[in-house]
């Protein structure tokens, strides 16, 4: 029997998704990879270890001290910043290492990274499982990862001199960056498919969900602000910051840029009323999509998102009134990265909702 034209258009279909099938999975991992990247990032600045490495070499940093005197050069080196001078005099050898550790496993991970990105992405490209126009998007993706840790050397570089931690500033592009990144590769894994079409959503689906998901990037940068500045050892109340809705502190600095980026008052109550207003967006989007949105993926995501959103800035509220304790301060970034990553499962069911039902319909099949 000769096959009808439905039937070669099925065909094709699932050849197109088997083949897309390893490469999804490879951008799923590496999405994870960042995840946890950021996760240990977090560990490397709550246990104060980002400057314990003092250089930077790409390749051969990846090699830790490997004898005695190579681990006493390394202790000799961090004892001429003045973080050890101001912070950490008399510390010995044996606590340099556990800080050590941890930022150079930070570093490592970077760079296992960029090796699982980089090396199937050679290998799926020499056998035509990626097209030329697909090459280009996902080799801007590993540039930026690159970029990324120039972006990292950059901010630990702030610390070495003048300071006893990292450039507030730089920590937030740091961590904001890592975030898009995350969210480029995501992106890209949940749209891989070329089929599936629907018809255009909304404009105002679409205004919602981006506002949503370019306010979390804001509250990010923001919250690694408050984290830079230890903010929230300061105010440590909730609702009102030690007895008042906008302490007399918030803009006291100049100039203005200063105040905004080093100010713990500033940060700080930035950060809280980003977060009401992130909250409301999360909410009228949810309604949006509830009452108009024609997939459930929309509705099932939506309602994901708000609850992440919910349960998030209850981690905030009980991170600041608990003093910052280590354990919730990391579950706080962490969920920042769940609130994340359910906003940009969002936006692609409103964007592109045709190509998120393919994408879930093949992983059941």
């Amino acid at each position: 029997m000769v096959p009808t034209t439905m039937e070669r258009a099925l065909d094709a279909r699932r050849r197109d998704e088997t083949a897309d099938r390893p490469v999804r999975l490879w951008l799923y991992l590496v999405a994870a990879l960042i995840f946890a990247m950021v996760i240990v990032g977090g560990v490397t600045r709550l246990t104060e270890s980002g400057l314990s490495i003092t250089e930077w070499q790409p390749l051969l940093g990846a090699l830790p001290p490997l004898s005695d005197a190579d681990w006493q050069a390394a202790f000799d080196r961090y004892r001429e910043i003045p973080q050890y001078r101001l912070m950490n005099a008399g510390m010995s050898l044996e606590e340099f290492r556990s800080i050590y550790w941890w930022e150079w496993s930070h570093r490592l991970l970077g760079r296992a990274i960029g090796v699982v990105f980089a090396v199937p992405l050679i290998v799926f490209w020499a056998t035509g499982r990626i097209p030329r126009a697909r090459l280009a998007r996902l080799s801007a993706l590993f540039v930026l990862g690159g970029l990324q840790g120039a972006i990292g050397w950059w901010m630990v570089s702030s610390g070495l001199a003048d300071r006893v931690d990292v450039a507030p500033l730089r920590l937030a592009v740091h961590l904001t960056f890592a975030a898009m990144i995350y969210a480029a590769v995501l992106w890209t894994a949940l749209t891989l498919s070329s089929r599936g079409r629907s018809p255009r959503p909304s404009p105002v689906r679409r205004i919602g969900a981006a506002a949503v998901l370019g306010w979390i990037f804001l509250q990010i940068f923001l919250g690694a602000l408050v984290s830079g500045n230890h903010a929230g050892l300061v105010y440590d109340t909730w609702p009102l910051m030690n007895g008042d809705l906008m302490p007399p502190d918030v803009f006291a600095m100049s100039p203005l840029w200063t105040d905004l980026v080093e100010n713990p008052a500033t940060v700080q109550f930035l950060h809280r009323m980003s977060a009401y207003v992130l909250l409301a967006l999360v909410m009228v989007q949810f309604v949006t999509i509830v009452v108009t949105a024609r997939t459930a993926t929309a509705r099932v995501s939506a309602f994901v998102l708000g609850f992440a959103v919910v349960f998030q800035i209850m981690v905030g509220i009980s991170t600041l009134l608990m003093h910052v304790p280590f354990a919730l301060a990391l579950i706080h970034q962490a969920t920042a990265m769940g609130v994340l990553t359910a906003a940009v499962i969002h936006a692609v069911s409103v964007f592109a909702p045709g190509r998120m039902e393919t994408t879930l319909l093949h992983h059941e099949g």
